[in-house]
């Protein structure tokens, strides 16, 4: 899978002019085990490898993407070992549940819903929910356009929450967002709700041909390091996020990816 990092710019620019904007912060982490102590010098890091830009398995099999080079200046930064474990997204907070990992990073919108059972680290990237439909489609302009309409979507994901709500709307959910935007592709559905850098990725590298996003982002989101609740490493993490951002590796990493400087982030998503 070859990544375009400066067409995914320039997709993002025209697609969404200034509504959508990218941001991060970063930090490490001592290894915890069975839920948050600190236990050695490996952390256990749950990822979903179908997340392109942010995680995906290159032509060699290998992890790679932002969030998976931010991870491990993270573990760097702190002096541990990132073992990387690949799930599927909606198993990711249940293992951090179980004690099974010590963390996560796989693109995961910081909610009020998902901090009743995980917590998180301060934000390391801005993005939001974007209406990706194919190219020749010029009916559909907004949210209230897909009222009885097919929609795709990644399970678990903030982007099947919104079509959830949509009145009439026939739902087909997918393991992964390229398996969502693949469907769109085929014409088995009339629209994907699902995070705007991802798609527009997709869109840029020419991975999936023919769509367009249509629209303002529908949300303001902010991804996060989930953690166990009660973990030693969130303060841990955020430290170490901190001296990323200060030593200018953060932002050697965002350039990497994004091909321009991260703007600033708040300190909590909400």
């Amino acid at each position: 899978m070859t990544i375009r990092r400066s067409a995914f710019l320039r997709n993002l620019a025209l697609g969404l002019g200034a509504s959508v904007l990218f941001a991060a912060c970063g930090g490490g982490a001592p290894t915890a085990d069975g839920g948050g102590e600190a236990a050695g010098d490996i952390l256990k890091v749950a990822t979903e490898p179908a997340f392109p830009p942010f995680e995906f398995q290159a032509d060699g099999g290998e992890l790679d993407g932002f969030d998976i080079d931010l991870m491990k200046a993270i573990g760097a930064e702190a002096g541990v070992e990132i073992q990387f474990e690949s799930l599927p997204f909606d198993g990711i907070i249940p293992a951090l549940q179980a004690g099974t990992v010590d963390a996560a990073i796989s693109g995961m919108t910081i909610t009020q819903e998902r901090l009743n059972t995980v917590d998180f680290s301060r934000p390391y990237i801005k993005a939001g929910l974007a209406i990706a439909v194919k190219a020749e489609d010029t009916a559909t302009t907004s949210l209230a356009d897909l009222e009885g309409k097919r929609i795709a979507v990644q399970i678990g994901t903030t982007g099947a929450d919104q079509a959830a709500e949509i009145p009439g709307a026939v739902i087909s959910t997918f393991d992964s967002a390229p398996l969502a935007l693949q469907e769109l592709a085929n014409g088995n559905v009339d629209a994907v709700i699902n995070d705007a850098p991802v798609t527009l990725d997709a869109i840029a590298s020419g991975n999936i041909n023919g769509l367009k996003v249509v629209g303002e982002l529908l949300t303001e989101e902010f991804y996060g390091i989930a953690l166990p609740k009660g973990s030693p490493n969130v303060e841990v993490i955020n430290t170490a996020f901190a001296a990323l951002i200060e030593n200018g590796t953060y932002t050697e990493i965002y350039q990497k990816w994004f091909g321009t400087e991260p703007p600033e982030l708040p300190e909590s998503a909400f």
